[in-house]
């Protein structure tokens, strides 16, 4: 009698887990890709930023990669629903590990994430990350906009994060996308901010779906919007957790009353297909919040839903 597979995700030749092997054993891997730092061939690398000094409320989100990986062992059971094209059969995809950086010199975390995604780029591949706060995605985008120039940005948001702050050294995870757009790594006119239930007057020219309207109109007329917005640029989407209801994400920093749906959202990823995606993050799952790990499958399940817009360009 065959044994189940346990711990291929560091042994296996393939990129992908197998549908044999069991949700509840062996070493976590996101989607049970294979764990390597072995860039040559690869087409797109998962990577953990497990931090979260930034935090304005509640922290936690550094164990956010941890369990999004835990949770996400199911998801290598069967094909994505709803997609024509499944990426782990379309992309060589693996799961980088985790940014390394010193805890005790935060300072630098910013250049070590920013040189943690060069390396992913440079090597040919695209960076899909697991956050950590929101403030990991600046350091992102510094990387990405380093390769593709000036990007459009998809972000799913309860609060837009754009705050002045004349300090740019300043590391807070409310002001770092006022920071991306005063460096010019972000085309604002050509972004859009989805799931907004937060005041902010200065919204630094970006474009605003908030969530009433998502309610009102339906998510296949918000997908729509943003598909117009973003053109036929290069896109960078970034989910940070607490755009969700706290209904269906209370595992979070900052949660706030009135969010999107769990089924919007995966209508809407799936009638924005076609967009230029070059890369993508879901930040903010903070784990100790939700015992009932909702929060993270809702992470894991998105950051698969990027994958598949990877898959479908």
């Amino acid at each position: 009698m065959d044994l189940p597979n346990i711990d291929t995700a560091i042994t296996r030749k393939t990129s992908r887990g197998m549908i044999g092997e069991v949700s509840y054993s062996g070493v976590t891997s996101f989607a049970r890709c294979k764990y390597t730092k072995d860039l040559n061939g690869v087409d797109v690398a998962i990577t953990g930023i497990p931090f979260d000094v930034s935090v304005t409320h509640r922290g936690g989100s550094r164990f956010g990669p941890r369990q999004i990986r835990e949770l996400s062992t199911m998801l290598a059971w069967d094909a994505p629903y709803g997609w024509p094209i499944n990426p782990f059969e379309a992309m060589n995809i693996i799961d980088y590990g985790d940014c390394p950086f010193d805890h005790g010199k935060l300072q630098l975390a910013p250049a070590a994430i920013e040189n943690h995604i060069k390396t992913i780029l440079d090597a040919g591949a695209a960076a899909v990350s697991m956050g950590g706060d929101h403030y990991t995605t600046l350091p992102n985008l510094r990387a990405h906009a380093a390769k593709h120039g000036p990007l459009s940005v998809i972000q799913f948001d309860a609060h837009s994060d754009t705050w002045v702050d004349p300090d740019p050294e300043r590391i807070d995870h409310g002001t770092f996308m006022y920071h991306a757009i005063q460096e010019e790594l972000v085309a604002p006119e050509r972004s859009v901010q989805v799931g907004i239930r937060t005041h902010n007057s200065d919204t630094q020219g970006f474009n605003t779906i908030d969530a009433p309207e998502v309610h009102e109109f339906g998510a296949v007329r918000a997908a729509k919007r943003i598909k117009e917005i973003v053109g036929d640029n290069k896109v960078y989407l970034t989910f940070d957790i607490d755009g969700l209801d706290p209904g269906f994400a209370p595992g979070t920093g900052t949660p706030v009353f009135g969010g999107l749906t769990s089924g919007q959202v995966a209508l809407m990823f799936r009638n924005i297909a076609g967009i230029k995606l070059v890369g993508g993050d879901v930040v903010e799952v903070s784990p100790a919040y939700d015992t009932t790990g909702a929060t993270a499958v809702a992470g894991s399940q998105i950051l698969l839903e990027i994958l598949c817009l990877l898959a479908n360009k």
